[in-house]
């Protein structure tokens, strides 16, 4: 797979508005500001494909992806507080319509940020993929924000809190100096 032909290929707000697809999928999941861009933006060996925000919340749509005929999905991030009710609402209804809809989601890979516990939604999401059966890799970002003697401490205390996710791969990722990247890609591929 030649990740350097990636293409952005479009966006959508509510389930409604996604098109049937059988083509493979990889989905990217996480919460609001945990670096599901950066990451995307890594693996296709581009600076700015997906769109990176310092501001938590701006990815409020679906975007897809082609990268030679496989559809990256990239999903919005989840649990940031400052939306309102309703967009809440559609969020969900996005979410549940996507996973719902009979894709070939070949594989989604979970992001949690290695600097934190695992946020509720982080495992009510981890949950819910393991209650449909969907299969998925677990990637620890902004591993290079830590220190070498937090990053084993955090690396430990992670494999205890995510134990409840199962046989799962945990791998550390930095979108800074390439850590984990080439362990995705590989995983993404051996899935299709």
């Amino acid at each position: 797979m030649n990740y350097n032909k990636a293409k952005f290929e479009t966006s959508f707000g509510v389930s409604a508005q996604l098109p049937k697809s059988s083509e493979p999928e990889i989905a990217f999941a996480g919460r609001s500001n945990v670096g599901k861009s950066s990451l995307l933006n890594k693996l296709f060996n581009r600076k700015s494909l997906a769109r990176v925000s310092s501001v938590p919340g701006k990815t409020v749509t679906i975007n897809f992806y082609d990268v030679d005929g496989v559809k990256f999905a990239d999903l919005p991030g989840y649990g940031y507080a400052k939306i309102s009710k309703s967009e809440k609402e559609r969020f969900g209804e996005l979410m549940e319509g996507y996973f719902n809809s009979g894709r070939n989601i070949k594989l989604v890979v979970q992001l949690v940020d290695m600097r934190h516990k695992p946020s509720v939604d982080d495992e009510g999401m981890i949950e819910f993929l393991r209650e449909m059966g969907i299969p998925f890799i677990i990637v620890l970002t902004k591993s290079d924000k830590l220190k070498k003697k937090e990053y084993e401490e955090r690396l430990n205390s992670l494999s205890s809190d995510l134990a409840f996710a199962g046989d799962v791969r945990i791998i550390p990722f930095s979108s800074v100096n390439g850590q984990g990247c080439d362990e995705v890609k590989k995983l993404i591929e051996m899935s299709i």
